[in-house]
């Protein structure tokens, strides 16, 4: 079984930052791309920041130089560092990762998600 879970988000002021942590556990062999997405009511979820296993990243032109994605491998975590936070920037953020298990499966798990509202 492996599961991801989110954690850091909340309520904060326009200008404002929050960091989210979302943490991989369970019978983990290796984790490739880790990836944040967001959904806001109303949208679509959309895709904000990706990282492979080798530190390569891509950002949605949306939070191109405010937002940062790291990871730490030794702990099978994914960051996202968000500054300068706008109203827009709400919604509920998901991380998801490719994760090989035991036995060579790679599957595509999901976290259940962490709300961020940004105040204006």
């Amino acid at each position: 079984q492996v599961q991801l879970v989110e954690s850091g988000g909340g309520l904060v002021q326009a200008g404002g930052s929050l960091r989210l942590s979302c943490a991989a556990s369970g019978s983990i062999f290796s984790i490739n791309s880790m990836r944040w997405y967001r959904q806001a009511p109303g949208k679509q979820r959309e895709l904000v920041a990706a990282m492979t296993s080798v530190g390569s990243t891509n950002y949605a032109d949306s939070v191109k130089g405010r937002f940062t994605i790291s990871r730490d491998n030794a702990k099978n975590t994914v960051y996202l560092q968000m500054n300068s936070l706008k109203p827009e920037d709400t919604a509920v953020y998901y991380c998801d990762a490719d994760i090989e298990t035991m036995g060579n499966v790679i599957r595509r798990y999901w976290g259940q998600g962490t709300q961020v509202t940004v105040s204006s």
